[in-house]
């Protein structure tokens, strides 16, 4: 089992940004490739970005590209999600997720095996 707890969602206003952080467990962290999706109301749970193993390799959604940056610190099990330039379409329940398996990013969902309990982030109008 692995289990993911993700922590710094909260309310931002347009243009700021925000700093997620998802801590593993009860799994070797160097051997877990990471990602990031996001849910809004209504909507499914849609890719936002990926990382490798050793952290050499990130993926991200067209919609995040250059303005979110994912980073991992592998001695602190920790995996990171920068966002900046936030806008108000960035708002959903933000969860990490961990592949066991695969060796590289994927941005499909099913590719992932475990779930953290997400956390909100709203970015105001």
């Amino acid at each position: 089992q692995v289990l993911l707890v993700e922590s710094g969602g909260g309310l931002v206003p347009t243009g700021g940004s925000r700093k997620l952080s998802c801590t593993a467990s009860g799994r070797e962290f160097g051997r877990l490739t990471m990602g990031w999706f996001r849910q809004a109301p209504g909507k499914e749970r849609d890719f936002v970005a990926g990382i490798n193993r050793s952290g050499e390799m990130t993926s991200y959604a067209e919609s995040v590209k250059g303005r979110f940056a994912i980073s991992r610190d592998n001695a602190k099990a920790t995996v990171y999600l920068q966002m900046n330039s936030l806008k108000p379409e960035d708002t959903a329940v933000y969860y990490c997720a961990a592949d066991i398996y695969s060796l590289e990013v994927s941005s499909s969902r099913f590719a992932y095996n475990h779930w953290g309990q997400g956390t909100q982030v709203t970015v105001s109008s």
